[in-house]
């Protein structure tokens, strides 16, 4: 004849069983919310007359409106700085983080970047909509907002990447290399 197990053993058995059970539920891929660190090591900033941190995009700079990039400003570069590299994505999309715009060798003497424009001697790469240059805010409607990352990078070098190059490639470039960053982020819903 077997033994019962005691009962107070039987207990924990369940519980610890359901602690493991819910800890990997709330751990879930499709469960966990997407977190973007926002890093400014020592000063540099970016900003925009369009919009502040946190805020919502204007429909002019989105794909319901004209389309065209806000004016950004960049304070605070590092003196040392080569190049300057400018990234904005989308970490929200459905489908994985979607890349707006992708640029690299700005000059780091850039205060403005005007709407609707690429600083002179700046590189562009593809984006996710498969181009270059600048595709606004499209998030499929009835999403909640997304979050717009407009990261800037101050380089201690000048990247040799060709035109057209991706993200993945950028990132892999200026590994090492990078002496600050920061990022402004932008707020787009499409009713």
């Amino acid at each position: 004849m077997r033994k019962a197990l005691p009962v107070t053993v039987f207990i924990a058995s369940v519980f610890a069983v359901g602690f493991v059970l819910f800890y990997f539920i709330q751990r879930s891929p499709l469960q966990e919310e997407k977190e973007i660190p926002i890093i400014n090591m020592n000063g540099l900033v970016i900003k925009s007359s369009a919009f502040k941190n946190n805020e919502f995009i204007p429909a002019k700079y989105t794909c319901e409106g004209e389309n065209v990039n806000p004016l950004l400003e960049i304070l605070n570069v590092p003196p040392e700085t080569k190049s300057l590299v400018l990234i904005m994505d989308d970490p929200d999309a459905p489908s994985g983080t979607w890349d707006h715009w992708i640029m690299w060798n700005i000059d780091p003497k850039t205060h403005y970047i005007p709407e609707d424009s690429v600083p002179a001697g700046a590189v562009e790469g593809t984006t996710s909509f498969g181009r270059l240059g600048y595709g606004g805010p499209c998030p499929p409607r009835g999403d909640k907002p997304h979050r717009y990352m407009f990261k800037v990078y101050a380089l201690d070098t000048v990247l040799d990447l060709k035109e057209g190059a991706v993200k993945a490639e950028l990132e892999k470039a200026m590994a090492g290399h990078i002496l600050d960053q920061t990022t402004l982020i932008g707020l787009y819903q499409r009713k």
